[in-house]
């Protein structure tokens, strides 16, 4: 049985579940365990009044409280990928359960997807991206058919530095909110559009691990070779013979800004294709709120907060408008 509670009364070890929209506090999800001091000071400042706590769902010890490292630790992938088997098949098995609660589903969905990113990132060949590309088409069905679940795969989400990572979730993000932009058309691949938002930046691959990894600023000679990887990812698709028109577009151009500022073809308004303009505004958004060595992340709030305040200019506004939305429900 949940009870409700004033926010300044939460203890460590709480399970609590918070009632405001998502983007009115700061935490990647309404439900969490309070692990920290820090954690209740961010909701007593956002002015939070009042919490829901769970006590069955509380953790009572603080030995198990410390054994706590992240509220979505379930969600981390193995460090080593199954080298007999891609993970994909887990994927579709998974999208496909009509058993599962919306909110398991969307754990084991999330997971699988980071498991299949991260087998394809490690061996970009033309199968792995063949059978990555159906499965990417089954996650695209199950978001279009099932809201619920796509709420919960919204609010996962797990952010670090890793590119498979980073890969999946602007995946998912450009997913949805194409969903909203193109709902009342039929003119537009929206498998097609899942795999290009999965595998733009599969370029990266070409790019030397040293550079992608690079915990700084990187020199003007690594800023070169990085911003290859739109063209990288594009002859890879190009040689597996998996380079429909919408994946050319999306690896091609999710570098690019309305400004004309961005990256490789300096491209500005309408030269931008609106599959371009979805897959900047997700990357963006998920570089923000990514933890690095030498960043702190940002919540969903603080970084559409400086989108909007400091970067509009790189954004189509109407677009951006529906990207915001998703988080306001």
């Amino acid at each position: 049985m949940t009870t409700t509670i004033p926010a300044k009364d939460l203890k460590l070890g709480m399970y609590v579940k918070i009632s405001e929209a998502w983007l009115k506090h700061p935490f990647m999800r309404n439900e969490l365990i309070i692990t920290s001091a820090d954690q209740i000071r961010q909701i007593l400042g956002h002015g939070i009044k009042t919490v829901t706590i769970d006590p069955a769902r509380s953790v009572l010890s603080m030995e198990n409280l410390e054994n706590i490292s992240h509220s979505d630790k379930d969600l981390t992938p193995p460090e080593h990928w199954n080298p007999e088997k891609h993970m994909s098949d887990d994927l579709k098995e998974a999208v496909r359960d009509t058993k599962m609660s919306h909110e398991d589903k969307a754990k084991r969905v999330y997971k699988s997807s980071l498991q299949m990113m991260g087998r394809l990132l490690d061996s970009p060949t033309a199968d792995n991206i063949k059978i990555s590309k159906e499965a990417v088409a089954d996650l695209v069905d199950m978001i279009l058919r099932e809201p619920e679940t796509a709420g919960y795969l919204l609010n996962i989400t797990f952010h670090d530095f890793y590119t498979y990572t980073h890969s999946v979730n602007v995946g998912i993000l450009s997913i949805m909110v194409s969903k909203e932009i193109f709902k009342n058309s039929d003119a537009h691949d929206m498998h097609e559009l899942g795999a290009g938002f999965f595998l733009h930046d599969i370029g990266k691959t070409k790019v030397p691990p040293e550079i992608i990894n690079k915990p700084g600023r990187l020199t003007d000679d690594e800023m070169f070779k990085m911003r290859t990887h739109p063209y990288q990812g594009y002859k890879i698709l190009e040689k597996a013979n998996q380079l429909s028109e919408e994946c050319k577009i999306i690896v091609m151009q999710h570098h690019e800004r309305e400004d004309g500022t961005g990256y490789p073809r300096r491209l500005r308004l309408d030269e931008i294709h609106p599959y371009g303009k979805i897959g900047c505004i997700s990357d963006v958004f998920d570089a923000l709120t990514a933890e690095r060595s030498y960043k702190q992340a940002l919540t969903p709030y603080e970084a559409l907060k400086l989108m909007k305040e400091q970067m509009i200019n790189h954004f189509q506004e109407e677009i951006f408008t529906k990207f915001v939305l998703l988080f306001s429900r």
